[in-house]
């Protein structure tokens, strides 16, 4: 099977525009069971959630049983409010929380000399291949993996294969991916295909997933205004879709500026971003494009933790954002096995960082100034910053003050990639 749809229009494609191609993407399928692999409300502006609620009734009303597995990673199980916001009315009871510690079969690995291979000699282990035990099921007769291709700082673009193997995968895939990643260098990464941490997910598809029923259904989707537009979706079973969906993300989601940004204003939707795990978007998204000596105003008034789950929160604490050769000499040390322990966190602080090429400072409410400067952050009030950088008032881009200072705003960093054009 082999379809894709795409617009290339800025407003993108219209609900019933979607509807139809999902609709058309299940003619000629016998199903009795189905298995639904949304990502989570990060990302929200993915549409996503339309996509499996269209999926959801249309499969309900042929007669099918739906399961809804959201690609978690390591984030937080889906509310109930969040999934009303996103995926609309279908039972919260459908929507079933993965546990990437405990919740994964080991299918096979990725080795250590193809490892070797596609890092240029950076990283010499091998990689457990794990997935949820659901994937594996044979008694689904179809696997849907909806999800949005944008920029990202592990693999390069986000989603396809990655929203199996992260999104639903165990604890060794998750934590040695970020890793290869952090060490083979995010600015060589991001915004590209056939990255190493691709090609993992590559092999690992290509060889361990080979024979199950997985249609990804992909979007690539801006959001002016805060309202989704779906620029391109893209609909089938092969790696064309999603080679497909990142020229058009390349197109739509990276945004070059002419010269290096000197101060930089990222606000954090508080029904989004609750912690410095996912709200550091702000960080690795806008890294490219700051300048030497530039300033992140980081604006996360819903921000009230660093990691996503005490385990990780507490060693976000214990190393703090203290640049890539810092994390790397920790994570050397034999006394630090909590840090090797967890990968994913260890490459997370690497990415959080601006290795001391420019400043960040957090502004806040829920965390204290002490906390986020042991953390390697300035800290400063919310209210006294959203007073000066008002995001209510404040445009997309270069915004001249009435004192004339001159800031470059961004509304939400999750959906691009910023790049200083002179140094790309």
């Amino acid at each position: 099977m082999e379809q894709f749809t795409y617009a290339k229009t800025d407003a993108g494609l219209s609900l019933e525009e979607i509807r139809t191609a999902l609709l058309r993407s299940l003619e000629g399928r016998e199903l009795r069971r189905v298995l639904i692999i949304p990502p989570d409300f990060t990302r929200f502006h993915s549409n996503a959630g339309y996509i499996t609620n269209v999926y959801y009734h249309a499969l309900v009303e042929r007669g099918c049983e739906v399961d809804i597995l959201p690609a978690l990673g390591t984030h937080e199980p889906v509310s109930r409010e969040q999934a009303a916001a996103m995926f609309g009315d279908i039972p919260y009871e459908k929507f079933i929380p993965h546990n990437w510690r405990t919740d994964v079969v080991k299918i096979g690995e990725v080795p250590a000399e193809y490892l070797e291979e596609i890092t240029e000699g950076l990283w010499h282990d091998s990689v457990d291949v794990e997935i949820n035990r659901l994937v594996m099921d044979e008694k689904y007769d179809l696997i849907i993996s909806p999800g949005q291709v944008v920029p990202h700082e592990v693999i390069g673009m986000a989603n396809h294969s990655k929203n199996l193997f992260v999104g639903v995968g165990g604890s060794d895939m998750i934590n040695k991916s970020h890793m290869v990643g952090a060490v083979y260098g995010m600015e060589r990464m991001m915004g590209k295909d056939h990255t190493p941490v691709r090609k993992i997910f590559d092999y690992a598809l290509a060889k361990y997933l080979k024979d199950r029923p997985i249609l990804f259904v992909l979007t690539v989707t801006t959001a002016p205004g805060g309202k989704i537009h779906t620029n391109g979706l893209f609909i089938g079973d092969t790696r064309l879709v999603l080679e497909k969906a990142i020229a058009l993300a390349q197109e739509k989601n990276i945004d070059f500026v002419e010269t290096g940004i000197k101060k930089c204003v990222v606000y954090l939707d508080p029904s989004e971003f609750k912690s410095t795990w996912l709200g550091n978007k702000s960080v690795y998204r806008t890294r490219m494009a700051i300048a030497d000596g530039g300033e992140l105003i980081v604006l996360a008034p819903g921000v009230s933790k660093f990691g996503e789950d005490a385990q990780v929160d507490k060693l976000i604490r214990k190393y703090g954002y203290r640049g890539r050769i810092h994390t790397l000499e920790e994570f050397e040390k034999p006394e630090n096995q909590d840090l090797r322990d967890n990968m994913g966190a260890a490459a997370h602080l690497i990415h959080g960082s601006s290795d001391g090429r420019f400043t960040i400072t957090y502004a806040v409410k829920n965390i204290t100034k002490e906390e986020i400067e042991g953390v390697g952050f300035n800290a400063a009030d919310y209210d006294e910053m959203a007073k000066r950088y008002d995001p209510e008032k404040l445009t997309y881009g270069y915004n001249t003050l009435p004192d004339g200072e001159e800031i470059y705003f961004i509304p939400n960093p999750a959906l691009g990639l910023w790049v200083n054009r002179e140094s790309f």
